[in-house]
């Protein structure tokens, strides 16, 4: 048996990244799903073929149902069946509620919630044809869990994700395949720019901001064999902030 195949959706930056690259230094193979960052999504192949994974690209908006089916179904059928999905693709378009714009809750409702649907809808049954004991990981958010100002869309989103795994985890327990959520707090990405970092800081009881290679490694230890009897959970990353 070659090395196992773990979808990672949005792997071309950020979490994202740091979710593919650590699951191939775990002996699993990432194929690498991005929407516009080329450039991006071809360095980390690069890095994941050089760590003796595959490096497979793809490319499709999360939130174009049609395009994601087909990009899927082909890589499945050229390539065989996943081992495991990472659903972390997402888009944050923040504005008080008031001024929030319906192209703005459409975008991030589109992106983070019907992309759940969309990704995983022609994943599962292969999975389960092939009789696959897989793993199933979606990237939620403190937001989801506790919303937050200026984020009625995306805590929306993500508290809908949260809800969907949980069902999904009770659909699928009786095949093994696993369904959990990690729910990070304020991790050093892109999504966090322009935020006031000493102020945040004192409402995080360690202190400090998140790394994207501590969610990997919470996401990896989820794909691994040892997390079998971990289903149906939000597992929280967050320095304290909450749950």
């Amino acid at each position: 048996m070659g090395m196992r195949r773990v979808l990672v959706t949005g792997a071309s930056r950020g979490i994202g990244r740091a979710i593919a690259l650590e699951s191939v230094r775990q002996g699993f193979d990432p194929v690498l799903h991005y929407h516009r960052n080329r450039e991006a999504a071809e360095a980390v192949a690069s890095a994941v073929r050089d760590a003796g994974g595959s490096g497979t690209l793809l490319c499709f908006d999360c939130a174009d149902r049609e395009r994601t089916r087909e990009a899927l179904e082909a890589d499945i059928a050229a390539n065989g069946c996943y081992y495991g999905v990472v659903c972390n693709a997402g888009v944050a378009d923040d504005n008080p509620f008031p001024a929030l714009e319906a192209e703005q809750w459409d975008r991030v409702l589109r992106t983070d919630l019907d992309g759940f649907y969309n990704v995983l809808k022609p994943i599962v049954m292969p999975m389960v044809s092939e009789r696959i004991r897989g793993r199933i990981i979606a990237i939620a958010s403190i937001s989801g869990l506790i919303g937050n100002r200026g984020q009625v869309n995306y805590s929306a989103a993500k508290a809908g994700i949260i809800g969907a795994a949980k069902a999904l985890a009770v659909e699928l327990a009786k095949r093994q395949i696993t369904v959990n959520c990690v729910a990070p707090g304020i991790i050093e990405t892109e999504m966090i720019q322009g935020i006031p970092e000493e102020e945040v800081k004192k409402v995080i009881p360690l202190r400090r901001f998140g790394k994207p290679e501590e969610v990997a490694a919470l996401v990896c230890f989820l794909l691994s064999d040892a997390a079998a009897y971990i289903t149906r959970q939000v597992i929280s990353i967050n320095g304290g902030m909450f749950g």
